[in-house]
């Protein structure tokens, strides 16, 4: 059992831990931290796109933990179909999951950080901002966007507390979610990445572990795209 009177390591915090991103990064966190892993299936089970249930599972975090020096947002909501006909319900879930959560735990988390001087806030966004592959999925890309965006300007009002706040993109990567896309979509976009291999959620995992990492503290504002060359910037 956690004993957060006696446990040193730091915490990393990372939503949608029971995805396949998500849960590689948890993966790849773990020998290093304590990891918690916020969403429905998770450590702490929350519905993300309800503000009063995210502001409860912070709270469950620093009752139990004590602490979260790492905050990697990986959970999205993806919705597919022509603009015209996207109902504003669906574009307002969209963004509770994929951005207001993100919002409500950075807020949850950062005192703490500004405590104790030292804080790592990642959030995983998409190469799609830069590229989208097609014209249905906006609410999505404007997700990812508002994410980046919220990098930018949080890594100039918190890097004075010693927090670095950065964001990573992937590419198209196979996982059991994207099984239902199109070989010939996955075979085009290998094809015209620099590295002609598919993408897995590990390449993501590497990226934030890094960034989690003391050694990675000049790195802040920055969106880093893993997603093998595809989109170069």
């Amino acid at each position: 059992m956690f004993d957060k009177a006696h446990d040193d390591r730091r915490v990393a915090v990372v939503t949608g831990g029971s995805g396949a991103i998500g849960g590689a990064i948890a993966a790849r966190l773990a020998p290093d931290h304590t990891v918690v892993v916020l969403d429905r299936r998770g450590d702490i089970a929350v519905d993300l796109g309800d503000p009063v249930e995210v502001r409860r599972a912070a709270h469950a975090v620093l009752d139990r933990y004590g602490r979260c020096d790492v905050l990697v947002h990986a959970a999205a909501m993806v919705a597919f179909g022509p603009f015209d006909e996207f109902e504003l319900e669906v574009w307002r879930q969209v963004q509770a999951v994929n951005v207001e959560s993100a919002l409500l735990l950075t807020q949850a988390f950062v005192p703490g950080m500004r405590e104790r001087g030292f804080g790592r806030v990642i959030f995983i966004v998409s190469n799609t901002f830069w590229s989208p592959p097609d014209g249905q999925m906006l609410p999505y890309v404007a997700s990812k966007g508002a994410l980046i965006g919220m990098a930018r300007t949080l890594a100039v009002g918190l890097g004075g507390d010693g927090i670095a706040v950065t964001a990573v993109a992937p590419g198209l990567t196979r996982t059991p979610a994207s099984a239902t896309r199109a070989a010939a979509e996955f075979a085009d976009t290998e094809a015209h990445m620099a590295l002609h291999r598919p993408l897995t959620p590990d390449d993501t995992a590497a990226v934030v572990a890094m960034l989690a990492r003391d050694e990675a503290e000049a790195l802040t504002g920055q969106t880093l795209t893993a997603d093998g060359g595809l989109v170069m910037r």
